[in-house]
Parts: structure tokens; C-alpha cells; sequence
């Protein structure tokens, strides 16, 4: 009677596949961007600051159990950061998997929000407002 299901758990996988296998591939100081295209295809994430920094993800998640479709399980995370110099050359590479990843310290300060406090910025979007709401400024005065 039930056809179309199966026991085998269902694997969800986001990111480059065996990143930490491909990760052997690369070499500091000799592989340059042409050869991390061809082994791991182009950057998840791109960062331009003095050197270039380019991220590679991998995750894999599965169903907890039959009965729980939407709840799953990160079985996989890792991800790698490699740092280019400004001609090209891999100067560092980093490599983080699950265990790396939860010891990391995240810094628990917080932005202030700049449109909170009445300044140039917000005076300057409220007139904007309300020349788009009454552009001909014929709203009747109070």
C-alpha cells in the first residue's frame, strides 16, 4: 500500500560536496585562483579587504525521524576560508568543521541604531517622506 516511501534517511546537502577531502588539493604559497576554480569552483562568499578572502561552505542536514518531516539534524558543517594575495597566490587556508565551529567566541556587543536619535540623517528621510506623501505642499495645515 505505501509505495513512493522509504526508510533510508533523506540527506539534505547544501555548499561544495567533500570540502574537507578537496581541501588537500590546495596549497599555500603555490596554488593560485585559477587552480581553487578548477578544484573547488567559485567562492561561496567573496570578502575584499587588503588581501582577497574567499569562503567555501559545506553542510549536510537529515530528518531526526520518520514521524518529524520538518526537524533536522546538521550532521556536516564545515567550512573553509582560503586568503589570496593582491597577485593571486594562496597565502592561508583555513579549515573549520563542526567541533571548530562551536568552540568559537562571538562577541555579544550589539549596533546602535543610527535612526533611533533625531539627527541629519532622520530629519533628512522625514522630509523626503513628506514631499513624496504631499508634493505640492497643499496639505492643510494644523
Amino acid at each position: 500500500m505505501v509505495y513512493s516511501c522509504s526508510l533510508k534517511q533523506k540527506v539534505d546537502q547544501h555548499g561544495l560536496k567533500n570540502l574537507n577531502i578537496k581541501k588537500n588539493e590546495i596549497l599555500v604559497n603555490i596554488s593560485n585562483k585559477n587552480d581553487i576554480i578548477k578544484i573547488l569552483g567559485y567562492p561561496s562568499t567573496k570578502s575584499l579587504f587588503d588581501n582577497s578572502i574567499w569562503i567555501y561552505f559545506e553542510k549536510e542536514k537529515v530528518s531526526n525521524s520518520i514521524f518529524k518531516m520538518k526537524s533536522k539534524k546538521i550532521i556536516k558543517s564545515n567550512v573553509l576560508v582560503l586568503e589570496l594575495n593582491n597577485r593571486g597566490i594562496l597565502i592561508k587556508k583555513d579549515f573549520y568543521d563542526m567541533n571548530d565551529i562551536n568552540k568559537l567566541d562571538f562577541s555579544e556587543a550589539t549596533t546602535e541604531d543610527t535612526f533611533s536619535k533625531r539627527g541629519f540623517v532622520y530629519d533628512f528621510l522625514s522630509s523626503m517622506r513628506q514631499k513624496i506623501n504631499d508634493p505640492l505642499n497643499k496639505r492643510k495645515k494644523r
